[in-house]
């Protein structure tokens, strides 16, 4: 560790001679530096070890605000890497001590690397989530006297709404299972993630489907214009198209399991210096 710093990786490639675009740039505000190794290559910058230690990096852990800013950047790095090389993405917060430790981590996953370089080379990965509308938009009107038959239109009002509601998420429900077929016959694999909250993504409406797809990148038009084919034009349900991104779903295998991945095992950095994600991890000083 030099003056306080640690050293984040980012993502881990072949070495490679192409320029990475003029304005990329990691979280220390330069140009990611590279290390190369054996046939291997990280992407890493410099962080102080204020707040990526252990015990700084999991108080931060519970700060929204910090992990998206950080993740924004990890993000943009692994993209402009992916314009040059194959990149395959580190956990976010994967943090090594110094240089060594970094060639330590890309040695002890270097089998794995190369395979999930091998597997993903010439692929992305575009994302599609389906969503429920569910709210239903009320007239604001004065509040009349309460009768039976005003109570009796409350109510009426009330059980419109509930079926509308209802009515979204079967369209939402029913277009979730159509649509995942039909993108996993279009794409090398399809992964499933856990519906994403409102309150933490800003979408509106209630995530019904969540998926990653893998899709060779000359095949990408093909596939965008699968999932707009089948984009409903009602009201009700909204789909939404992310992507192309690294394959961040794909690095464990094919289906994104845990098997084979290059930062999946819980050996991978835990003898370099920190391999740090949410729920794990250990500076060398805390244990051998």
């Amino acid at each position: 560790m030099i003056d306080g710093q640690l050293l984040y990786v980012y993502a881990v490639t072949r070495p490679f001679t192409a320029a990475l675009p003029s304005d990329v740039r990691a979280l220390d505000g330069e140009p990611p530096a590279l290390i190369e190794h054996r046939g291997l290559c990280a992407a890493v910058s410099r962080v102080p070890a204020a707040h990526f230690d252990a015990a700084p990096l999991r108080a931060h852990l519970e700060d929204l605000d910090w992990l998206a800013g950080v993740a924004r950047n990890h993000q943009a790095v692994v993209s402009a890497l992916a314009t040059v090389s194959c990149a395959v993405p580190l956990r976010l917060a994967t943090v090594c001590r110094d240089e060594d430790g970094v060639r330590r981590l890309l040695d002890s996953g270097s089998a794995r690397f190369e395979s999930a370089i091998e597997r993903l080379d010439g692929r992305v990965e575009w994302g599609v989530k389906v969503y429920a509308d569910s709210t239903v938009p009320e007239r604001v009107e004065p509040a009349p006297e309460v009768t039976a038959a005003t109570g009796r239109e409350y109510l009426r009002r009330r059980l419109g709404q509930r079926q509308t509601r209802d009515r979204s998420w079967q369209r939402a429900g029913a277009l979730s299972r159509a649509l995942h077929a039909d993108l996993c016959e279009r794409a090398e694999a399809g992964r499933l993630h856990p519906p994403q909250s409102g309150r933490l993504s800003g979408a509106s409406g209630e995530n019904v489907l969540n998926a990653a797809y893998l899709v060779p990148r000359d095949h990408s038009d093909e596939f965008v214009a699968a999932v707009r084919d089948r984009t409903p034009q009602g009201e009700g349900v909204r789909v939404e198209l992310t992507g192309p991104w690294a394959p961040y779903s794909f690095v464990g295998g094919p289906d994104g399991g845990p098997d084979g991945g290059p930062d999946s095992g819980p050996d991978v950095g835990q003898d370099v210096g920190r391999d740090v994600g949410p729920g794990r991890g250990r500076s060398e000083q805390e244990g051998s």
